[in-house]
């Protein structure tokens, strides 16, 4: 899956799944303030993420992740580390 591939799966269901304007969708811009997401919340995105790439997160994965540049960067991360462990 390339990045551009990732980017638009995670934006499919945030915009599905967490009804988020595509617009509000912008690299730069505050990844937590823009989703406004409680703890049930992420709770939810975990299972998005868990049900789209085969992969879990935790709660230490999202430390440092403050956009949503990082946030793919983060999920693509997670994507690659997943698919090279179960390549064997």
């Amino acid at each position: 899956m390339t990045r551009a591939e990732i980017i638009k799966t995670v934006d499919a269901f945030l915009i599905e799944e967490f009804e988020v304007d595509p617009d509000e969708i912008i690299l730069e811009e505050n990844f937590h303030e823009t989703l406004d997401l409680d703890s049930l919340d992420y709770v939810d995105l975990v299972v998005a993420i868990q049900n789209s790439f085969g992969f879990k997160l935790t709660a230490d994965d999202f430390q440092g992740v403050d956009t949503f540049q990082q946030f793919y960067d983060m999920i693509e991360q997670h994507y690659h580390k997943h698919i090279g462990e179960n390549a064997n």
